[in-house]
This record gives C-alpha cells, structure tokens and sequence, in this order.
C-alpha cells in the first residue's frame, strides 16, 4: 500500500510503510519490533519442527531407534505454529472471512459489518484467552507434566498468551473501524 506524505492518516495505514516520509513513532518501531518478533518465533519453530521431523524418520528408517520426546514436542510444536500464526494473521486483519456481503452492501455499510465482525471475534478470542488461562492455572495446580517430566503449564501458557493477543488486535481493528466509519463532521 503506498501512500503520498500529504495524504491523511487512515485506519488501515500500514506503519511499516516504506514510501512514507514520516518520522517512525514509538508505536510504529514497536510495531516493527513486534512483526521481527513474531516472524522468528514462527520460522524458528517451523525449523525446528522439519529438523526434529526428519531426524525422527531418519533414525527410524537407518538407525531402528527414535527419541521417545520427538512425537509429543513435534505436537507441541504444532499447536504453538499454529497459534502464533494466527497471531501473525490477526496483527493485518488477514483471517479467513467469507464476504457475502461485500457484494451487495455499500462501501459503508460494509465497514460497519467489519466493525461487527471484529468486534465479534475479539469477543470470542478474550473469551478463549479467559478459559484457557483457566486451563493452564489447573495444568499448573495439578502439576501436569510433558516431555518426560517438564511442568506442562510452560508449553500450555502460549493459549492464554496467542488468544489474548487476537482479542487485542481485533479490539484495535473494531476500533479503527468505527472511527472510519463515522461520517465526516457537516454529514449525516
């Protein structure tokens, strides 16, 4: 999305945008931060999960053995890539939607039904973020374990995080969407 340096602000406006001459903010470095962030957890557990992956058929084709671990963590692994991609896809509203509205509503009417949905999923998401963090308070007070002995707490606590953080973000969409939403001041 490139933007000239006099247009105005927009809600969706992108603030890793390379075309505008505006200082960064704080906000926009965090952001930046915050994208670096998110892109090496999941390219370094997407790595991860291919190295142990193929080690795993490796020593059970040549070598008749496996590590006992290697299934439960690739597991583990499985649900955390998952999470933080949603997470990724949340930080530029890029989530699975199905727009049958988008046909026959106005470019208004639209932004308003944007605003329901979003606020919709933030709802759902804080909600899991709740219920989970439930979840890992009792796998904590049970002493739940994983991987042959580690508190199984520490694995699980990427739910309560991974859901709270789409709430955020959806809260934040829901946001900008009613303030672009708003009829200018003088129309009604």
């Amino acid at each position: 999305m490139t933007r000239s340096p006099s247009e105005p602000d927009s809600p969706d406006k992108d603030p890793l945008d390379s075309n505008s001459s505006e200082p960064m903010t704080f906000l926009g470095r965090a952001e930046v931060a915050g994208r670096f962030f998110e892109n090496t957890i999941l390219v370094s557990i997407l790595s991860a999960m291919i190295l142990l992956g193929g080690t795993q058929i490796f020593l059970r084709n040549f070598a008749g053995t496996t590590l006992i671990w290697a299934d439960e963590a690739l597991r583990l692994m499985v649900l955390w890539i998952a999470l933080f991609g949603a997470v990724a896809a949340s930080r530029d509203d890029r989530h699975i939607t199905i727009d049958i509205l988008a046909r026959i509503l106005s470019p208004d009417k639209q932004r308003w039904v944007a605003a329901v949905v979003n606020l919709f999923t933030a709802v759902v998401a804080l909600t899991l973020a709740w219920y989970s963090l439930e979840f890992v308070m009792s796998s904590y007070e049970y002493e739940d374990q994983v991987l042959g002995g580690y508190p199984a707490w520490a694995f699980q606590a990427a739910l309560p995080i991974a859901f709270g953080l789409i709430g955020y973000r959806y809260s934040i969409w829901f946001l900008r969407r009613l303030r672009s939403a708003d009829p200018p001041a003088g129309k009604s």
